[in-house]
C-alpha cells in the first residue's frame, strides 16, 4: 500500500508538472502573437531610413562643392551657402532618427508637413548654382539626383501630413510602446506565477 501511495503521489507531481508546462506553454504562444510588429511602422521606418540616407547623400554633395568653391576660389557665397546646406541637411538626418532629444528641443520637427517643407528647402538648396559650364558633370549630376530624391521625400512627407498620417504613426507609436510594457508586465507576473508553482511543487513532494 505505501508503495501505491507513493506511485500515486509521484503520478500527480509529474502530472502537475506537466500540466503547468502546457499552460506555460501557451501563455509564451500568446506573448508573442501579442507583440507581431506593426506593419504600418514598419513602412514608416524603412522610408525614414531612405529619408535620411538620402539628406546624407545631399550633405556629401554639398560638402564636395563646398571644397571645391572655396579650393578654387571661383565663388565664395556659393561656398557659404553649400555650408547652409549641410547644416540644414544634418537637422533632417537628425529628424529622421527621431532622436528624443531633437524632438524635445525642436517639437516642429514632429510634424511630417514641417519635416516635408524643410526636405523640400534642402533639395532646393542642394540644386541652386548648378555648373552651366560643364566641367564638373559627375558632381552636378549627383546633385541632381539628390536634390530630386529628397525633394520626392519631401513632398511624400508634406502630403502625408496634410492628411494626418503623421498623427496615426505616432498614436500606434505609443499604442506599441503601451503594448510592449504590458507584455513585459505579462512576462514578469508569468515568471512570477512560475517560480512560485514550482516552490509549491517542491514542497509537495517534500511532505510526500
Amino acid at each position: 500500500m505505501g508503495r501505491n501511495g507513493e506511485g500515486e503521489s509521484v503520478a500527480r507531481t509529474s502530472s502537475s508538472s506537466s500540466a503547468i508546462n502546457r499552460h506555460s506553454h501557451a501563455n509564451t504562444k500568446n506573448t508573442v502573437l501579442r507583440t507581431r510588429p506593426d506593419p504600418f511602422l514598419i513602412v514608416c521606418r524603412c522610408f525614414s531610413v531612405i529619408t535620411a540616407l538620402t539628406a546624407v547623400l545631399c550633405i556629401a554633395v554639398n560638402v564636395f562643392s563646398a571644397i571645391r568653391s572655396f579650393k578654387d576660389g571661383s565663388d565664395i557665397f556659393d561656398g557659404i551657402f553649400r555650408c547652409y546646406a549641410v547644416v540644414i541637411a544634418c537637422f533632417v538626418v537628425l529628424a529622421e532618427t527621431e532622436w528624443k532629444f531633437v524632438m524635445k528641443s525642436c517639437k516642429v520637427l514632429e510634424y511630417w508637413a514641417a519635416r516635408g517643407m524643410l526636405q523640400i528647402f534642402v533639395a532646393v538648396m542642394t540644386r541652386a548654382f548648378p555648373d552651366y559650364t560643364g566641367v564638373q558633370k559627375d558632381l552636378v549630376l549627383l546633385e541632381s539626383i539628390s536634390s530630386y530624391m529628397l525633394l520626392a521625400c519631401g513632398v511624400v512627407y508634406l502630403v502625408s501630413g496634410l492628411l494626418c498620417i503623421g498623427h496615426l504613426k505616432r498614436v500606434r507609436q505609443q499604442e506599441a510602446i503601451t503594448r510592449d510594457q504590458a507584455v513585459k508586465d505579462l512576462e514578469d507576473l508569468e515568471r512570477r506565477r512560475e517560480e512560485l508553482e514550482q516552490l509549491l511543487l517542491v514542497e509537495r513532494v517534500e511532505r510526500v
